[in-house]
């Protein structure tokens, strides 16, 4: 049907005043006079609403055109607003009901908790605070993309499906066609009989893949969904989230964390740029001084610590940590958030990490201790990257592949890579939904993603 969109009129009320406008959305609000009646309409292109006004003796209600929820059309002059928190507002000559929303609608004031909203994920992207939150992730993923494109990046489509879990871990989700199936008397008879011939699962990463195009094409990324079969109920681990993978030839490790450094300053700058009103709504409900922490992020230089110091640190800083600190252990996240929130008060880098945690694929330092890899933390979540200087040796990889008892059939083509031409290179994956929960101001993964993909959670 002809309408008009609400962003149009809210945006740019001054080419509206005097007319005559058809606007279409649903009702988020209605307040009610003896002869006057207020209704906030939304039609989702915009975050503010638009405030329609309506002179109860011109104007018939239809049953139902009053009830938060309802989806209504409504013909009415676009006037200047009274309201100094509004420029504009349309004083209704008609109202149409498009869909009714009876009294049971669960969306309402009393019950809108962020944990009561988890058990509605297909009401609450209607409320104000998804409705930022999903606007900002609609925003950074086109920064996303514009900073790699408009940086000589090529962007490739990795597969989903594969044969290998890229970090050697072997938390994967299987796929396969035969379900429970007693009649195979072991695993390898079990997946020779399944689709592919062999065992396959939903990717992890795209990177393994990613290196592959880097090597014809240079410099690369990859943006999309990616899987993890972890048993981590916690408020920072998904199921499934969208990763964003670059892979750069002829990167060492310096090169690519000053890549990452610019990569995140641009896309939190496109933030603050371009969702002003959306980070006034986070900022009032949810993080106190949120655009202030970002545009520090953008203004100021990133930290850098070697692990072995960052140990140091911890263990001097006289805290009780739940988790043991020790030379050649990872790092949890209290530690994490000691170093950003305590110590550093901004991004921090930590490098060289002992080899003995980290993904096989990574370059081994010359102390034969670690390897060229690195960390970015952040306040109040942090890690949000994991880089690292890619292995170029090839007896180096083989034999990190072997030491770890990895099937060298699966990484045949990957060691074919060292093989051919080898060149240093490096890359880094970013969790989209990590680096929202830092801008958005969300301590829940669940609360960035419109359907969750958790332990024992599948709506």
């Amino acid at each position: 049907m002809k309408h008009t969109d609400v962003i149009q009129i809210i945006s740019k009320p001054e080419e509206f005043f005097g007319k005559t406008v058809t606007v279409c959305g649903w009702i988020r609000s209605y307040r009610d006079s003896k002869n006057m009646a207020f209704i906030a309409l939304n039609d989702g292109t915009s975050l503010p609403h638009l405030q329609i006004v309506i002179d109860k003796s011109c104007v018939t209600l239809p049953e139902g055109a009053t009830r938060v929820g309802s989806s209504v059309k409504i013909e009415g002059e676009a006037v200047k607003s009274f309201n100094k928190n509004q420029a504009v507002e349309v004083n209704a000559k008609s109202v149409s009901l498009l869909g009714d929303c009876p009294l049971d609608y669960p969306i309402q004031k009393a019950k809108t908790s962020l944990d009561y909203l988890r058990t509605l994920p297909h009401l609450r992207v209607r409320t104000n605070t998804f409705n930022a939150v999903f606007r900002i992730r609609s925003k950074i993923s086109a920064a996303i993309h514009r900073y790699f494109q408009q940086n000589g990046y090529m962007y490739v489509h990795t597969p989903i499906i594969t044969g290998s879990d890229c970090e050697g871990a072997g938390k994967i989700f299987q796929v396969t066609t035969l379900g429970y199936a007693p009649e195979y008397k072991s695993a390898e008879e079990y997946y020779a009989a399944d689709f592919f011939g062999r065992r396959a699962g939903l990717t992890v990463s795209g990177q393994l893949e990613g290196e592959v195009m880097a090597t014809a094409f240079g410099k690369i990324y990859t943006f999309g969904p990616t899987f993890r079969a972890e048993n981590s109920n916690t408020t920072r681990h998904a199921a499934e989230f969208w990763q964003i993978e670059p892979e750069v030839a002829f990167a060492e490790l310096d090169d690519i964390i000053e890549i990452a450094t610019e990569f995140i300053k641009y896309i939190i700058k496109a933030v603050i740029d371009e969702c002003p009103a959306e980070l006034d709504l986070l900022e009032r409900f949810y993080e106190s001084g949120l655009k202030a922490k970002l545009q520090k992020v953008v203004d100021d230089e990133f930290a850098r610590v070697d692990y072995s110091e960052a140990i140091e640190i911890l263990k001097k800083s006289g805290r009780q940590f739940v988790y043991p600190v020790e030379w050649g252990l990872d790092l949890q996240t209290e530690h994490e958030r000691y170093l950003t929130d305590e110590v550093y008060n901004r991004p921090v880098f930590v490098v060289n990490y002992p080899k003995d945690i980290k993904s096989f694929y990574m370059k081994q330092n010359p102390d034969g201790k670690t390897v060229a890899a690195t960390d970015l933390l952040v306040p109040g979540v942090g890690e949000i990257i994991g880089c690292s200087e890619r292995e170029a040796d090839y007896d180096k990889l083989l034999k990190a592949i072997s030491d770890r008892g990895m099937k060298m059939s699966d990484y045949a083509n990957y060691l074919d890579l060292r093989k051919y031409g080898s060149v240093p290179h490096s890359g880094f994956g970013l969790g989209l939904e990590r680096i929202l929960m830092y801008v958005t101001g969300m301590g829940n993964i669940r609360d960035t993603q419109i359907f969750p993909r958790a332990k024992d959670e599948l709506r």
